[in-house]
């Protein structure tokens, strides 16, 4: 089997692939040569070189319409990349039933949606597929200000590894933990440069995440390179968030510490 990057010959569909995040994944996608199907809850301009249709993931009439369609134009579906997804800043004590109802469905249930979708029609092809889940950090630690957000992610990563099991060998299934990424959104988000820039030196790396790296990610994952990566959650966070204490402690030296050997 010669393994390669190269997706020439995969239809890959993107749930929420025209911004933030998921535009760094569908271009990723688009330049190892694959064909590129977008998704979002609105009409907009595609990115060159794919096409988009309209579909709200936590519809899963809607969503079985989608994947049709897909098929329909392309004669396959190899790829599901589960990235639509995010939620607004609310303290759970003042967040409604029918708000935390909205996040979990966006962020959890329309991702199965959309894979059972898609491994129904994995399931029927030579080749089957593989479904990548965009899951975040707060799957891990805590999320306040956006606990049913944390709480669906974490759901997320429980789901990839569940339906790694039931769905193999036709279907690999793997999720990614993104940390803190630089989108189009995230000066207005952090307070400018200024709070971009002190969240920054809290990154072991020094730095967010750019898209396309999250995209590098998904598309490895997606290729015969991770032939036997299924049930995975690969952390993309640029090295993960400090222990707060590190930052509070002033040790003392003493010469156990400062001696040399």
């Amino acid at each position: 089997m010669a393994l390669s990057m190269d997706l020439s010959a995969r239809v890959v569909l993107v749930t929420g692939g025209t911004q933030g995040i998921g535009l760094g994944i569908t271009r990723a996608f688009l330049e190892a040569g694959a064909t590129v199907v977008t998704c979002s809850r609105s009409a907009v301009t595609p990115v060159p070189g794919s096409t988009h249709r309209v579909c709200d993931v936590r519809d899963p009439v809607a969503v079985e319409a989608l994947v049709a369609g897909v098929v329909a134009d392309h004669g396959r579906l190899d790829v599901l990349v589960n990235n639509a997804g995010g939620a607004p800043y609310a303290l759970a004590a003042d967040a409604s039933s029918r708000f935390h109802d909205k996040v979990v469905g966006l962020n959890l249930l329309g991702p199965l949606a959309c894979a059972q979708a898609a491994n129904a029609v994995m399931q029927q092809q030579e080749t089957g597929g593989s479904i990548v889940n965009i899951s975040s950090i707060s799957a891990t630690r805590p999320s306040p200000g956006t606990a049913a957000y944390g709480a669906a992610k974490a759901g997320v990563d429980s789901l990839t590894t569940s339906l790694a099991i039931e769905w193999a060998p036709r279907v690999r299934m793997n999720s990614i933990d993104v940390g803190l990424c630089r989108t189009e959104n995230t000066d207005d988000h952090y307070g400018g440069d200024a709070g971009v820039a002190a969240i920054e030196a809290t990154i072991p790396l020094g730095r967010m995440a750019r898209p396309e790296e999250v995209g590098h990610v998904a598309v490895f994952l997606a290729s015969d390179l991770a032939s036997y990566v299924s049930g995975a959650r690969v952390a993309c966070h640029g090295g993960g968030e400090p222990p707060i204490f590190l930052s509070a402690a002033t040790p003392a030296a003493t010469p156990a510490a400062t001696k040399e050997s």
